[in-house]
């Protein structure tokens, strides 16, 4: 039958599946596809059909390679490296982020996955603000998504610019209108100098 009319008929099967986004990104306001969501789906749909599909790794580029088991027909879909730079996370932490979203980037163009754009969503970047220097304590932000750790860089953007300019009442508020869960707190207080955050637990008992 050959790899393309395969993997053709595979995406048509995953389209009937009833595949449910897990990912929601709170601060632009939308749910995304996980790599859980679909995949364990495109491996059945894979098996039943003859297919087999394989990633590989250079330094230069990710490679989705899908291969027809009856004939040996293949094709390749690849995508560029890029660098992550979790705050407080170990090299090996960022190697695997970004292989994860490669992974999921990957079977997504392979199977015509289809979901809304998330640089129509996201916040916009202030370009007219220069972020002060952060180092954040090792290892509070690692389980944080990539999405929400640059909210909250932005937001520490915002409340250091607020308390440098002699308003920390102005910016305790701004945090609390946040809504931050436990965990989201906790990572936006270690992006916060400690002469910040002392104005903030000051401003707070005001």
């Amino acid at each position: 039958m050959g790899v393309h009319k395969k993997l053709m008929e595979a995406r048509i099967a995953l389209q009937s599946a009833p595949l449910k986004k897990s990912g929601h990104n709170k601060f632009a306001g939308y749910q995304y596809f996980e790599l859980g969501d679909f995949l364990p789906q495109i491996n059945e749909i894979f098996h039943r059909n003859g297919l087999c599909g394989v990633i590989s790794y250079t330094k230069d580029y990710a490679d989705l390679t899908i291969t027809d088991v009856d004939d040996g027909t293949s094709i390749s879909i690849s995508s560029p490296m890029v660098e992550a730079n979790l705050k407080g996370a170990h090299a090996i932490q960022n190697l695997g982020a970004v292989e994860t979203y490669q992974r999921r980037y990957l079977w997504m163009t392979a199977m015509e996955i289809v979901e809304h754009d998330a640089l129509d969503s996201s916040p916009p970047v202030k370009e007219e603000k220069q972020a002060p220097v952060i180092t954040p304590t090792q290892g509070a932000t690692e389980n944080i998504p990539i999405e929400e750790l640059r909210y909250l860089e932005e937001v520490a953007v915002d409340l250091i610019a607020m308390c440098e300019q002699g308003d920390p009442k102005a910016a305790w508020v701004k945090l609390e209108a946040e809504n931050l869960d436990d965990q989201q707190k906790i990572a936006l207080w270690t992006l916060l100098p400690s002469k910040v955050r002392s104005a903030l637990k000051k401003a707070k008992e005001m």
